[in-house]
């Protein structure tokens, strides 16, 4: 094995994942290791994806989504996927803001009904 890339336990220790989440990214191919035999080695090439992959779980893409940005910049390139994230990232935005609107609100409103069950107590 060759010093830039890691084993399948070497994978989940560095990101921080389940053996059953990276065999899940496996399935839905956005992962794709090296295969020796019955074991898997990720070189840089993946593990940048896997640094791509948390990052957009970490901003609440969904999986389809970023693997689409993904095939992007091979099919397209690197201007044609810049491009995609402006406008997945403007989107996910948005969504990010309606969610802390909506947090907001149950928060003021679970903080008026604690307020008042605690007035009821005197």
């Amino acid at each position: 094995m060759s010093d830039d890339r890691l084993s399948f336990k070497e994978m989940c220790a560095e990101f921080d994942v389940t053996p059953r989440t990276l065999r899940y990214y496996e399935y839905i191919e956005l992962l794709q290791p090296d295969r020796e035999g019955r074991s898997r080695f990720y070189g840089p090439r993946e593990r940048a994806r896997m640094k791509l992959i948390m990052r957009g779980r970490k901003f609440g893409f969904p999986l389809e989504e970023i693997r689409q940005w993904l095939l992007i910049y091979e099919d397209q390139g690197n201007e044609a996927q810049m491009k995609t994230f402006i406008e997945m990232a403007d989107r996910q935005m948005e969504e990010l803001r309606q969610q802390r609107q909506q947090l907001d609100e149950a928060m003021d409103e679970l903080q008026s009904l604690r307020d008042q069950t605690a007035k009821m107590l005197g």
